[in-house]
């Protein structure tokens, strides 16, 4: 092409011969032909009676403007040598059979040798070849691009690896093809170092050194993606970057060569970050390019490729420098294989075992966090030596003293309990850790299940469950994963989280069970229930959601609903029926007197619904009532001083500590319904058996605490009465009150109403 080279073709357009101005031929054949050829191309050195007077190329004689021209020349390319001479940067002259012309003192210094070593030196002893990035390769060799920018590896003298950043220009001869090609090289090495370290730091723990979060959730999403079993993903402490795939499209030709850090997989860019990196590799830069319809083959300056004019090759994926050779899928959900109709390939699995230490916090605040790093530290190096196995499982630090260890082929969920037995045991031997012995045992959750029936989210949702069940179980043991558990734990966090705007949908009601008295039969109250419809799963019961409640805090807003609904009931009953004077009785939790004024609470109650105090009666567990602290029992005083009744609920099931009851503001007993179901008829034919002596037990201890009741000035009341037997036997032992489906089920309010209409009727 015409006017790419000025210098070139400067003659041809300035001087006015009769001819155009051609080189002198040379019979010499083979390198040497080719050497003398290139020399043909350089200014001779003229003697000043010389200068100026001939043509150095045809020996014609000069105009004086043909003279002048010369002169710029020749000051041309001193300036070129002395600025090649003198660059910071390394820069060879190559020929089209891949052997170099020239080099300056900067590219010799950085690999090693001497200037003069290097000349006539073939390129591949200095630079690996590749066998990628042949489609720019290809363009460069057919004249379709004028540079390349890549990141290569060069050989130093003593055998080490230099990273460089290499700029290939192509010089073209006069008429436009490629002659030769230069490379101008920077040495980026300790910025590659730099890379590498912060791509090890991203990707593993400072402290264990194990691989970490981020590591551990790369190589569980690949475990994920289709075609992971056909090649193995890569080793521990390997970054993941993510190939083109076959179907993709070629990326467009830029319009200037993407820099090295673009092309190829630098360390700070698609090492650490997964980017989707087309296979790229440096292509050769010698030799012309290819006659339509010819097929040859170029060795290049980085790599040998086949030219085909009328065929490109297309581009291949490629290793990016630094990385481990084979494919890993990129990070992220994708659709898992299905075993194969007919095949006998096996469907593929993954495991996962989630390992917690116990009690490790404790160490940390007893010892001090500086022996507790040590312990991780040596947690985590027993682990990674029993347990990390390269392409078959990866032990990763997930934060804290969590750890995991993913199998992404696994073979069957007794591989991973097995492996969790052997964690547990491995880990229950002593550490030697600042001058003692620590002793730790650990939790451990196991997943195991087909790939395509689960997602790398919910594989770790339900080990981190499981997990949890293995803690609440016992602790210092393994649990393999529980569908039948994780849906009820799935349905409690449910309704957990719908607590609150239950309430404000008013989701909530108020049931009513009546409480009996034993020696008249007339209804003397009701212990009011809440129930909640939910608009999924139907009616619940008070056993369902209220230990929800209790730990998610809703408890003390639903309870005051509960108690204000309570009272405005009682209030009714009272204005229908003035002379039986029916009090209600309403559950209080422990968390409502630890998280709320209860007995301001109470107190606006009753003075909003206009209830009389002594209609109001409490219930408390004894659990909380006789359990440390002295608020329970401050606020039951000042609600006893007020005229409210206090009733201990499920009586004889806690501390049972009789010497509270002497002090303890209460009114009521409330016994729990395990005693009365011991409360049957004799024994066939008078013939005690041990079920029948265990109820006379009942009975006797039922009899006792009335007594005892009674001696302290309380009431008692029965819970739990399904015939009559059972209701006339405790009246026989003096019980004031029972309660139970006998005398009627919990209820709406009118059914409460109806009995007493149906008392005073008599």
């Amino acid at each position: 092409m015409p006017g790419r080279n000025e210098g070139a073709d400067a003659h041809r357009q300035r001087v006015r011969h009769g001819e155009p101005c051609r080189p002198a031929q040379s019979t010499t054949d083979g390198a040497e032909a080719k050497h003398q050829r290139h020399e043909t191309h350089r200014l001779p050195a003229l003697s000043d009676e010389q200068s100026f007077t001939y043509c150095p190329t045809c020996s014609a004689p000069l105009g004086g403007s043909t003279r002048e021209l010369l002169a710029a020349l020749r000051a041309s390319e001193s300036r070129f040598r002395a600025a090649f001479a003198d660059a910071g940067i390394g820069m060879a002259l190559i020929d089209s059979d891949d052997r170099i012309i020239e080099v300056n003192p900067a590219f010799a210094a950085m690999i090693g040798h001497d200037l003069a070593d290097l000349v006539r030196t073939h390129i591949h002893d200095i630079i690996d070849p590749e066998e990628n990035h042949r489609q720019h390769y290809l363009e460069l060799v057919r004249g379709e691009r004028d540079r390349l920018r890549v990141e290569k590896r060069l050989k130093h003298r003593d055998g080490r690896t230099v990273w460089s950043n290499v700029t290939i220009s192509l010089i073209r001869d006069g008429s436009g093809h490629p002659l030769y090609t230069l490379a101008m090289v920077e040495d980026v090495t300790e910025q590659r170092l730099l890379g590498d370290r912060l791509a090890y730091q991203a990707l593993h723990d400072p402290l264990t050194r194990l691989p970490n979060r981020t590591l551990f959730f790369e190589r569980l999403n690949a475990a994920f993606m289709p075609g992971n079993g056909d090649a193995p993903p890569h080793p521990q402490g390997a970054a993941a970057v993510k190939p083109c795939s076959a179907s993709a499209p070629a990326p467009e030709r830029p319009t200037e060569p993407a820099s090295a850090i673009g092309a190829t997989s630098s360390a700070t860019g698609a090492r650490a970050t997964g980017v989707c990196v087309p296979g790229v590799a440096v292509p050769g830069t010698g030799g012309l390019g290819p006659e339509p319809g010819e097929s040859r083959t170029a060795t290049g300056l980085l790599g040998t490729a086949t030219a085909t004019a009328t065929a490109p090759t297309t581009t291949t994926a490629a290793s990016a420098p630094g990385v481990p050779s084979g494919p890993t899928p990129p990070p992220g959900p994708g659709p898992s294989p299905a075993a194969v109709p007919g095949s006998s390939r096996p469907t593929r699995r993954v495991g996962l075992c989630y390992v917690d230490l116990d009690g490790f916090a404790a160490i940390n605040e007893t010892l001090g966090h500086h022996v507790g790093d040590q312990l991780l530290v040596a947690v985590a190096a027993r682990l990674e030596r029993g347990f990390s196995r390269d392409q078959e499982s990866l032990v990763a630090r997930l934060g804290g003293d969590e750890f995991a260890v993913l199998v992404a082929d696994s073979a069957s969920s007794e591989q991973l309990t097995r492996l969790a037995s052997d964690l547990i045991a491995a880990l229950e031997q002593p550490f030697d850790i600042a001058g003692q012995q620590l002793v730790v045992t650990a939790s451990v959750g196991v997943v195991e299940r087909p790939v395509q029936e689960t997602t790398p989210t919910d594989l770790l949702k339900d080990a981190d469950a499981t997990l949890y069940w293995s803690k609440a179980d016992g602790r210092a043991r393994w649990t393999l994963y529980d569908p039948d558990r994780g849906a009820h734990q799935l349905t409690r966090q449910r309704l957990a989280t719908a607590l609150r705007p239950a309430l404000e949908r008013g989701e909530f009601t108020v049931e009513y069970q009546p409480l009996v008295g034993l020696a008249d039969g007339a209804v003397h109250g009701a212990e009011a229930l809440v129930r909640w419809r939910h608009p999924r799963y139907g009616t619940l019961s008070p056993d369902r959601f209220i230990p929800l409640a209790e730990e998610s805090g809703a408890i003390v807003p639903l309870g005051k609903w509960v108690l204000e609904e309570s009272c405005r009931q009682a209030r009714q009953w009272l204005t229908e029926f003035p002379d039986t004077e029916t009090f209600v009785s309403v559950n209080l939790a422990a968390r409502q007197i630890w998280d709320s004024d209860v007995v301001a609470d109470v107190a606006q109650v009753l003075e909003h619904t206009g209830l009389p105090p002594r209609l109001l009666q409490l219930e408390i567990t004894e659990s909380a009532v006789l359990g440390p602290g002295g608020r329970p029992v401050q606020a039951l005083q000042a609600l006893a001083d007020m005229g409210v009744r206090i009733a201990i609920d499920d009586f004889g099931t806690g501390y049972s500590n009789l010497a509270y009851l002497s002090r303890l503001p209460v009114h009521v007993l409330k016994l729990d319904g395990s005693f009365i179901e011991g409360f049957r008829d004799p024994a066939p034919g008078g013939r005690p058996d041990n079920r029948f002596r265990r109820a006379d037990a009942d009975e006797q201890i039922v009899g006792a605490m009335v007594q005892l009741a009674h001696a302290l000035g309380l009431t008692v009341t029965a819970e739990g009465i399904e015939n009559a037997s059972q209701a006339e036997r405790l009246r026989l032992t003096g019980c004031d009150t029972a309660q139970g489906w006998y005398f009627a089920k919990p209820g709406e309010a009118e059914r409460v109403a109806a009995m007493l209409r149906a008392r005073q009727a008599r």
